[in-house]
């Protein structure tokens, strides 16, 4: 089972499209599709899910579609909050928070704040973030201390420092590429790319991605038969 399952969710304008709905009924779907995911990721055992809700790129979208997605957000945020609570979920928002308006931004601190003593599983939430901007800030943070940049000491100020890096990257809407998430994380995960709109993905869709991940062998530079021998010194990272 992997620890920490990533997620491109991409295909909720198309889903709408398709049924000749307004784009913004395909991300309110949307957000249904990963409240199953999150439930069933915790059923599951999983760790750390992270998701790909608003990447720095999609400000150039429509303005309409752009402003509902902020107000879904902040709704979205009040009425799942609570069940998260419940189910031992903690929120991390990853991102430029800059960007946000300060209601937007009032939001994500509070359910942070609110679910900060869960440990069941860790959500992070990708917003108004980009896998570019996530190395840049990190460099210019370690510049300003007039701290040393290397791998590791950038890692430590990386959007993602408080998880271990992602064992699964999913990409739903067949597309085939990771688009700005998550540059620096996935050096090694493995990738998974389902045909399924993000609204369509469900449980089984979501076993079957994780069947593919156990099915694969992770060799993080070495050899089949490297990998075959028992570590002497503990499991592999990343």
């Amino acid at each position: 089972m992997p620890h920490h399952i990533a997620i491109v969710m991409d295909g909720n304008g198309r889903w709408a499209t398709r049924r000749f709905l307004p784009r913004l009924a395909g991300h309110k779907r949307g957000v249904d599709a990963l409240r199953r995911c999150v439930r069933a990721c915790a059923a599951r055992g999983v760790g750390v899910l992270t998701v790909f809700a608003f990447s720095s790129e999609n400000w150039s979208r429509p303005a309409d579609e752009v402003s509902g997605l902020m107000e879904l957000m902040v709704k979205a945020l009040s009425r799942e909050v609570p069940d998260l609570l419940r189910d031992g979920v903690r929120l991390h928002f990853v991102g430029d928070k800059d960007g946000l308006s300060e209601p937007v931004r009032a939001g994500l601190r509070q359910a942070e704040e609110m679910t900060a003593a869960n440990q069941r599983m860790v959500l992070n939430i990708c917003f108004n973030y980009g896998g570019r901007w996530d190395i840049t800030q990190a460099a210019a943070t370690l510049a300003a201390r007039g701290e040393v940049i290397t791998e590791a000491s950038l890692h430590t100020v990386m959007g993602l420092a408080h998880v271990p890096d992602p064992d699964l990257l999913i990409r739903t809407g067949g597309e085939m590429r990771i688009s700005n998430f998550l540059l620096w994380q996935a050096a090694y995960s493995e990738l998974y790319f389902s045909e399924r709109l993000w609204p369509e993905f469900d449980e089984a869709a979501l076993d079957e991605a994780i069947a593919a991940y156990v099915a694969r062998e992770r060799r993080f530079g070495k050899t089949s038969a490297q990998v075959a021998q028992p570590a002497a010194q503990g499991p592999l990272r990343a």
